[in-house]
C-alpha cells in the first residue's frame, strides 16, 4: 500500500508542475508583446488614415453641395426676375388689347359713318 500513497501524492504534484511548466511556456515575451503592439498601433494607423480621407472627402463634398445650392438660389432668383418681368408684360399686352379693341371700334364706326354720308348717285 505504500506505493498507492505514494502515486496518488505524486500525481497532483505531477500535475502542478504539467500546469506550471504550460503556463510558464503560454507567457508572452516581450517581444511578442512589442509585435502585438507594433501590430495593433499599425492596425490604427491604417484605420486612421482611412478615417482622415473619408472626413476629406466629406469636407470636399459638402463644399460642392454648398457651392450647387448657391448656384440653385441665383437660378431661382433670376427664375423670378424673369416671371416678375412675364407678369409686367403680360399685364401691358392686356391694356394694349384693350386699346386696340377700342381703337378698332373707333375706326369701323368711322367708316361705317362714310358709308352713310356719302351720296348716291
Amino acid at each position: 500500500m505504500p506505493q498507492t500513497k505514494h502515486s496518488v501524492v505524486s500525481l497532483p504534484l505531477a500535475a502542478v508542475m504539467v500546469l506550471g511548466g504550460l503556463s510558464l511556456g503560454a507567457c508572452a515575451t516581450k517581444a511578442d508583446l512589442k509585435d502585438k503592439i507594433h501590430y495593433v498601433n499599425h492596425r490604427i494607423d491604417v484605420v486612421d488614415q482611412k478615417a482622415t480621407e473619408a472626413g476629406q472627402k466629406a469636407d470636399a463634398a459638402g463644399q460642392k453641395a454648398d457651392a450647387a445650392m448657391s448656384a440653385a438660389q441665383q437660378a431661382q432668383a433670376t427664375a423670378q426676375q424673369a416671371l416678375s418681368s412675364a407678369q409686367q408684360a403680360n399685364q401691358r399686352l392686356d391694356q394694349l388689347s384693350g386699346r386696340m379693341d377700342t381703337l378698332d371700334q373707333r375706326l369701323a364706326e368711322k367708316k361705317a359713318k362714310k358709308k352713310r354720308k356719302t351720296p348716291r348717285n
